[in-house]
């Protein structure tokens, strides 16, 4: 079965084969993101071992959720052994977030 996981925006979309989700995970996403994707390959009656493949799509989005995403779909394909590629149907061995633009990192105050 093939994963497919976007969280580049705070609507997070999930497919499973030709079955899509979608969930408003916003800020929680870090803590949610886990449990939204098991709870749908239990409607589905699949195991984290019934995954033969993951698509991420790897940006330009959120930083933060391209961040959690990408830590998500890498730890999953290391440890279920599987190929992983991005979008653009590209095969990598770990996606990097592509975030649009350069990190708008402040100065700091002091």
């Amino acid at each position: 079965m093939k994963l497919y996981l976007d969280t580049s925006t705070p609507i997070c979309i999930l497919k499973l084969d030709e079955k899509t989700y979608k969930s408003e995970l916003g800020r929680d996403m870090a803590e949610k993101l886990h449990a939204f994707i098991k709870s749908k390959l239990d409607e589905n009656g699949k195991k984290w071992s019934d995954i033969t493949e993951i698509e991420f799509m790897s940006g330009p989005g959120s930083f933060t959720g391209l961040r959690i995403g990408a830590s998500v779909v890498n730890t999953l394909a290391d440890q279920l052994d599987i190929p992983l590629y991005d979008h653009h149907g590209v095969k990598h061995q770990i996606i990097i977030p592509d975030y649009g633009r350069p990190a708008n990192i402040s100065a700091p105050r002091k």
